[in-house]
């Protein structure tokens, strides 16, 4: 899902879930979401707890916590052997 245009599926408004970024056009935020994903929850779960989520929505969160820990990630030098 490369060139993912998060704001095609995220929205920021003070006036919903206290301006945390949610998936747009509901009340689900996407840091709920990703802690559903690490929790273990599958898509099939997440979607049928969440179902104003959107199968392509949640791949853009995904995308999006896979492009931050490669972003916030320091990178491990190579092994040097001799």
């Amino acid at each position: 899902m490369g060139g993912v245009n998060y704001g095609e599926f995220f929205d920021r408004n003070q006036t919903v879930c206290g301006g945390q970024w949610v998936v747009r056009g509901t009340r689900v935020p996407v840091r709920t979401l990703l802690a559903s994903l690490a929790e273990g929850d599958d898509a099939e779960t997440i979607r049928a707890a969440f179902p104003t989520v959107s199968h392509e929505a949640l791949r853009a969160v995904i995308a999006f916590a896979a492009a931050s820990a490669e972003e916030d990630l320091p990178l491990q030098p190579m092994p040097v052997f001799a």
